[in-house]
């Protein structure tokens, strides 16, 4: 028997146990009152339309379930038992707790998320984005919870509407009170809410293209962004996702104060020693060195030689940054190759269509898995060939904010690509010619996955993804269609090394749920989702549909990675044989056939003769009824004792094949009141089906159905038009209002200034009128260029409408 009790909402009686409050009641999640009682509304509708995924349910991974409740502006917080009364069901409480804000929230929230120890709660949106903690104060109204509630840049993000969206907002994995934000600015950065809610910690601004070469919007576009695992250099690394599909890597990144593993750390810090020195490259010397001093700097303990190991099992980072140089963005990261230029041509072409939209790490053992979901409804499966290295680039100075006892408070850097084009790294190369040389690590493809997701709408379908807590080689896609499962049965390094004659198994999918019970779907089926498991290795997939209807189902975590062998040479067994098997053993074999055949004394001749009352007849009688009772009555208490023992299993048996009669009796009683509809949609799509023949028959007769097909230059031109409308547009028009949020903002800073300067300095205007100047010159430059942009966005458009018209 398993116990999760929620020890805020129980009290403890005389005798020390932890019996239900009075009040509560414990029902199956799905009929929850705040999901039972749905009016069949749909929540979050404005969230759906704007194209991306929702998710309204978080867990804290002990007792309690978080539910934001759009309708009523509030938070839900649900006591849940993992596993009671059978392994297969989750219990709420009911009713459940409300936890309101302090602060009125006054924007849609389409995502929310936990910290590590799950005292605060992330509420992000479009046009807001705060921070709710957990532990309030109780108001005079029964169930109901007042917590502080916070916003975090505001000042960056919601200054002005609509100018720099936040596409991405996760917490720290290492961290309780650190985020991590990624802007339509093309920025990274991360706050620190203990410290200051408006001025982030740590700023990277990211610049993937080198300055004076010309590449797609696509490619400057961040979409997505993932904090790695507990692996080596992982641990420090943050993943980032373009629109084009390209990944990069920032490392090495650690917020100020946080918290890791001793052995990790040493781990880290004797790699880098042990490889670092073997190497005579002064490239490699140089990164070795900055690594060495990096470590060094952050964590202070690992030179004390007065701590011992033993007794530390965590270390602190400290606030520490180098004064001369600044992280490179690594990237993008290219597949390994073999060998030969046609494998290094496939190696850096993409094989996805559409645009990428989400980005998972996961670390399975010594793997790192990279999963790339594109708007397509494909996902990328990769896992780095090779250990992840920090880079800096030398002479390019960040920006530091130190504090008067002369500590680092918080910085702020341009993280450029490598310029030049950085050679493939191929299988057949040493170790000693890639190590502590700058080259970002390779990928090695896995598979590409097709989940075969209806194509309804020109943006594609938006694919979120979540690993599986119990078993790291499977994780979750949920996207408009439901839920589906993806195991992966190889990883090169964890796998055990397979024979030659062996083949890798391909990765498994496995549809969850499916939410697409018509042919209009909905936007966004569903708003939540959320993972729970408990140490009996029971785990449970938690969704909330736009119906705000919950569904539970249990997944099995035995035996999902071992491969399905079949003995070939093996006889397979008759049909008789199965039938034997098939059939349950209710009464033995041994009282079936009966009792013992009583075999009778050996009988003298003279036996009709004797008498009763004679000592030899007595002899005779005695020894028979010996016999019968040795053979018939024995039988008799032996049958006795099974009908009795099998008579409740016979009727649970009994009781279970009526009630199966009874469902088939229904279901046939069902299938005859919907016969008549069916033969009526039979007729009707048959006769729906000679029409549209007619119709195609006059279509084909017409004299334009007899076009040529396009020629190759112009399926390139249509390809490069799709890729146009569906990304480089909306990428355009985002960089135009950021750039105007800039200027905006520089021009404001600069009247200001000018203003403060000429009330202290009267008649000494020539810098300032200098400055006006080559401001009026940036601004009639960047008019030309934003009217030259919108000649090209009017071509292209009127080239699409042509396109559209010629079909």
């Amino acid at each position: 028997m398993r116990y999760n009790f929620d020890l805020a909402e129980s009290n403890q009686d005389a005798s020390g146990q932890s019996p239900t409050p009075k009040g509560v009641e414990w029902v199956p999640l799905q009929e929850h009152p705040i999901f039972a009682a749905a009016t069949g509304g749909f929540v979050d509708g404005e969230a759906a339309a704007t194209g991306f995924p929702t998710n309204l349910v978080a867990w804290d991974g002990a007792s309690r379930l978080y539910y934001w409740d759009s309708n009523n502006r509030c938070l839900r917080r649900i006591s849940i038992r993992l596993g009671e009364r059978e392994p297969t069901c989750v219990l709420a409480a009911s009713p459940s707790k409300v936890l309101l804000a302090d602060m009125q929230i006054d924007f849609l929230i389409n995502k929310i998320s936990i910290n590590r120890n799950g005292s605060a709660l992330l509420l992000s949106g479009l046009d807001g984005l705060c921070v709710m903690y957990l532990y309030g104060r109780s108001t005079t109204t029964d169930n109901t919870i007042v917590c502080r509630t916070i916003t975090v840049g505001s000042r960056i993000f919601f200054n002005e509407p609509n100018v720099i969206h936040i596409l991405q907002v996760s917490w720290h994995p290492y961290s309780d009170t650190h985020l991590g934000i990624l802007s339509s600015d093309s920025a990274f950065r991360l706050f620190d809410l203990s410290s200051d809610l408006q001025q982030p910690e740590q700023e990277y601004y990211l610049q993937p293209v080198e300055p004076g070469r010309s590449r797609s919007a696509a490619s400057m576009r961040p979409v997505d962004f993932s904090f790695g695992g507990d692996h080596l250099w992982d641990r420090f690394t943050v993943f980032l996702l373009f629109g084009d599909g390209s990944i990069y890597i920032l490392c090495p990144i650690v917020p100020f104060g946080s918290v890791h593993k001793w052995e990790s750390v040493m781990e880290i810090f004797g790699d880098a020693h042990t490889y670092g020195r073997q190497s005579g490259n002064p490239t490699a010397v140089l990164n070795y060195s900055l690594a060495i001093s990096w470590l060094e700097a952050t964590f202070p303990d690992l030179n004390n030689e007065t701590i011992e190991e033993e007794n530390l099992s965590t270390i602190k980072a400290r606030p520490f940054a180098l004064l001369d140089s600044s992280l490179c963005l690594q990237g993008p990261l290219h597949q390994v190759c073999h060998g030969g230029e046609d494998e290094l041509l496939a190696a850096q072409t993409t094989q996805c269509e559409g645009h990428a939209v989400s980005f998972l790490y996961n670390s399975v053992s010594k793997d790192s898995v990279l999963v790339t979901a594109w708007s397509s409804g494909q996902l990328q499966i990769d896992a780095l060939a090779d250990e992840i290295q920090p880079v800096w680039t030398s002479g390019n100075l960040p920006h530091l904010h130190v504090a008067s006892s002369h500590r680092i408070l918080g910085f702020a850097m341009i993280c450029e690509s490598v310029s030049g084009d950085l050679p493939v790294v191929k299988l057949d190369k040493p170790v000693d010619n890639t190590v502590w040389l700058g080259y970002p690590p390779p990928l090695l493809r896995l598979a590409i996955v097709d989940l075969a997701l209806p194509r309804t709408k020109k943006s594609g379908s938006h694919i979120a993804m979540f690993v599986d807590p119990l078993v790291p080689e499977r994780f979750y896609s949920v996207h408009d269609g439901g839920i589906d499962s993806i195991i992966l049965h190889f990883l090169p390094f964890t796998s055990k090394p397979i024979g030659k004659d062996s083949s890798i198994r391909t990765p498994s999918v496995h549809p969850v749920l499916s939410t697409c019970q018509a042919e209009n779907s909905l936007l966004s089926p569903l708003c939540g989702f959320v993972t729970l498991f408990d140490s009996f290795g029971y785990s449970w997939i938690i969704g909330v549909t736009s119906s705000q209807e919950c569904v539970v189902l249990e997944m099995k975590t035995w035996n999902l990675l071992l491969p399905h062998q079949v003995d070939v040479e093996k006889k397979l067994p008759s049909s008789d044989e199965c039938k034997e098997r098939s059939t349950p053993e209710i009464i033995s074999k041994e009282l079936l056939s009966g009792p013992k055949v009583v075999l009778a004394p050996q009988a003298l001749p003279n036996l009709r003769s004797v008498s009763a009352d004679s000592i030899e007849g007595r002899s005779t009688l005695h020894q028979y009824f010996k016999l019968f009772h040795e053979n018939y009555v024995e039988y008799a208490h032996k049958v006795y004792f099974e009908l009795k023992h099998h008579g409740p299993h016979l009727k649970r048996i009994i009781d279970d094949l009526n009630t199966r009669l009874h469902e088939a009796q229904e279901k046939l009683l069902k299938v005859e009141k919907k016969q008549s509809g069916l033969d009526a949609r039979v007729d009707h799509a048959i006769h729906q089906q000679s029409l549209i023949e007619q119709r195609l028959q006059r279509l084909r007769n017409l004299p334009g159905a007899h076009k040529r097909p396009l020629t190759k230059a112009e399926r390139d031109f249509k390809s490069e038009l799709d890729q146009f409308s569906g990304v480089e547009l909306d990428a355009l028009r985002t960089s135009i209002d950021t750039l105007k949020a800039r200027l905006r903002r520089y021009t404001q800073s600069s009247k200001g200034e000018v203003t403060n300067q000429t009330r202290k300095i009267r008649g000494r205007n020539y810098a300032q009128e200098t400055q006006i100047s080559q401001l009026k010159s940036s601004l009639e430059k960047l008019a030309l260029v934003n009217r030259e942009n919108t000649k090209k966005v009017q071509f292209i458009e009127s080239a699409l409408k042509a396109e559209e018209h010629s079909r």
